[in-house]
C-alpha cells in the first residue's frame, strides 16, 4: 500500500541491480520515487518507468586522477540537485561516490545509507595510516554524518563492527542484500558455449570474476596457481578489469603459468554461460579492509551452486558465511598451501564437492531480491 504525499530520492552514481531492487521496492510504498545517478546496469530486473531518473556524469574506473575527478564533480551534482529540485525529498545514498553521503551533514533532508564499502578503512590498502589528515578528517566527518543519518544500513554483522567505531551500534541495522541471480540456473558444461569457445572442455575452472581493484589481491590466486602448476587439468580463470591487470599479467608471464589465463568481462548476455563454467568461484579482499566489505559476486555464485574458495581475514563477512554456511572455505594470504589443499579435496572427492554445491544452494536463500523489500520494511519501521 502506498504512502501518500512521501517522496524519497535514491542516489547511487553507478546504479546497478541493486539499486535498481532498491528503487522499485520503495516505489512499492512511496508516491514519488526518483534516482540521482550516473548509469545504469540493468541486469535481471528493469526499473518501474515511473522512477524519474536525473542522470549526473558517469562513475570512471580509471585512471585515477579521472576517477577522482568524477567522484568530486559527482557530489558537487548530487548536492546541487538535493538542494534544489530534490530539496524536499527524503535521500538514501547507496555506495558510490563514497563521500557524497558526507552531504548530510550541511543538507536538511532526511538522509539514509546503505554502507557495504567502509570508508576511509579501505584507503589503509594504500598504506595510509589512521594518523593521516586525510583518515582523521573523514572519520570525524563519519561521526557527524552517521548520528545525524535517519537511518543507517549495512549488510553483515562483521560489517556493523566496522561501522561501530562511528556510531552506536544500536543505531545501525543490518540486512543482507541478494543475488543478481533468482534461481539457479547453472548451464550443464557441454551445453555451455562459454566452455566451447575458450577450450575447457575436460578442465577444473578455478574463477575469478570481478573487478581488479587495490582491494583485490588477486596476485594470491597467481601465487596459488603457481603452486599448482603441475596438477594436471587445472585452470586459473581470472575475468575482469582493473588497475591491476597489467602488473597480473606480467606477474603470470614472468612465472610462465599455462594454467592461468585473463579473459575480459563478459557481455550480460554470457555472464551466465561464464559463471556456469566455473567448479570453484574465488573471492578475494584485502586483509586489511575484507571487514567491512562483500562482493556481490559472493552471492552469485551461491545462487549457482558454485563452492567458493574465500582468500580474505578470519575477522571477515565471508569467513563468518563460510562457516555459517559451510559452502566455502576461507584462508588468509599465508594459508595458500591450505587452499591448495581444499582445491584439491574437491577435485578428487565428488561426494564433498557436491555438499559444498549443495550448501551454496542453500545458503542463496538468504540472499534473494525479498531482501530489498526487507530493507523498506525496516526504513519504515518506528
Amino acid at each position: 500500500m502506498k504512502i501518500n504525499n512521501r517522496k524519497i530520492v535514491v542516489v547511487n552514481q553507478a546504479s546497478n541491480y541493486l539499486t535498481v531492487g532498491f528503487c522499485n521496492a520503495f516505489f512499492n510504498r512511496f508516491e514519488d520515487v526518483s534516482l540521482i545517478t550516473g548509469s545504469i546496469h540493468i541486469q535481471e530486473e528493469e526499473l518501474d518507468e515511473a522512477i524519474k531518473v536525473t542522470f549526473i556524469n558517469r562513475w570512471v574506473e580509471r585512471p585515477a586522477h579521472k576517477k577522482i575527478w568524477a567522484y568530486l564533480l559527482g557530489c558537487w551534482k548530487i548536492f546541487w540537485l538535493l538542494k534544489t529540485k530534490f530539496k524536499k525529498h527524503e535521500v538514501f545514498f547507496v555506495s558510490i561516490p563514497p563521500m557524497a553521503y558526507l552531504l548530510n551533514i550541511i543538507l536538511p533532508n532526511k538522509f539514509s545509507m546503505v554502507i557495504w564499502d567502509v570508508f576511509p578503512d579501505a584507503f589503509k590498502i594504500t598504506g595510509m595510516k589512521e594518523s593521516h589528515p586525510v583518515y582523521r578528517i573523514w572519520k570525524n566527518l563519519n561521526k557527524k554524518s552517521f548520528k545525524k543519518s535517519y537511518k543507517l544500513f549495512t549488510i553483515g554483522e562483521n560489517m556493523s563492527e566496522a561501522l561501530s567505531q562511528y556510531v552506536d551500534k544500536d543505531k545501525i541495522l543490518i540486512q543482507p542484500i541478494w543475488s543478481i541471480f533468482q534461481e539457479n540456473n547453472k548451464v550443464n558444461k557441454h551445453e555451455n558455449p562459454f566452455i566451447q569457445k575458450n577450450n575447457l572442455q575436460g578442465k577444473f575452472v578455478i574463477q575469478y570474476s570481478g573487478n581488479i581493484g587495490l582491494s583485490h589481491n588477486v596476485e594470491h590466486l597467481v601465487e596459488l596457481a603457481e603452486l599448482m602448476r603441475n596438477d594436471e587439468g587445472i585452470i586459473f580463470q581470472i575475468i575482469g578489469r582493473g588497475p591491476r591487470v597489467p602488473f597480473l599479467k606480467k606477474m603470470v608471464s614472468e612465472k610462465q603459468l599455462p594454467n592461468c589465463h585473463f579473459l575480459p568481462f563478459q557481455t550480460d548476455d554470457m555472464f551466465p554461460f561464464s559463471l556456469s563454467a566455473a567448479d570453484i568461484g574465488v573471492v578475494i579482499l584485502d586483509e586489511k579492509t575484507s571487514k567491512g566489505s562483500v562482493p556481490s559476486k559472493s552471492y552469485n555464485l551461491m545462487s549457482y551452486g558454485i563452492p567458493s574458495l574465500y582468500l580474505a581475514s578470519n575477522d571477515s563477512e565471508l569467513h563468518i558465511y563460510s562457516k555459517k554456511y559451510q559452502h566455502a572455505e576461507c584462508f588468509e594470504s599465508e594459508e595458500l598451501g591450505r587452499a591448495r589443499d581444499f582445491i584439491l579435496s574437491l577435485i578428487h572427492d565428488k561426494e564433498k564437492w557436491n555438499l559444498y554445491s549443495a550448501n551454496a544452494i542453500k545458503a542463496s536463500r538468504f540472499f534473494k531480491r525479498e531482501n530489498a523489500d526487507l530493507f523498506i520494511q525496516k526504513y519504515l519501521a518506528d
